[in-house]
């Protein structure tokens, strides 16, 4: 069930997050994921349109919406293979239609999903705190194929 975001979700979602996050970008350092929880639950979700799914009553992941960008999308590893990203991402795409985001370069996890999604390649610039690359990707309906 695909349900708006309430504060007492906030630790099951740093939760998945933190989970999905050491699978998908190791390469980042633990400072900066130390940070990012903070920012997550300071400046994020206070000024984003988050949408949790629950597997079995139990937070699995997340989606989080700024405007037309995907903020965040986060499922915890525990539920990955089991199309709950894609029905987060289609339930923003339900609500938004076109959609942007940018994916670490190194983050072949996140990488592999967008592009089965349907995302296309618009460019790449520096992540200013990490030094890491960032690729711009976007996704319009009926300009891209999904497969599921």
């Amino acid at each position: 069930m695909i349900r708006p975001y309430a504060e007492q979700d906030v630790e099951a979602l740093i939760e998945a997050w933190r989970a999905a996050s050491q699978i998908a970008t190791p390469f980042l350092s633990a400072d900066f994921l130390v940070q990012e929880a903070d920012n997550i639950r300071n400046l994020y979700l206070p000024n984003a349109e988050t949408w949790v799914i629950d597997s079995e009553d139990t937070l699995a992941g997340f989606i989080a919406l700024i405007g037309d960008e995907v903020g965040a999308i986060f499922v915890h590893p525990e539920y990955q293979g089991q199309s709950l990203g894609r029905a987060l991402m289609d339930h923003a795409v339900s609500l938004r239609n076109s959609l942007f985001l940018d994916v670490f370069k190194e983050n072949t996890v996140g990488r592999r999903f967008y592009d089965r999604y349907g995302f296309q390649y618009e460019s790449e610039h520096t992540h200013e705190e990490t030094g890491h690359q960032l690729l711009r990707l976007v996704f319009t309906p009926g300009d891209n194929a999904t497969t599921s």
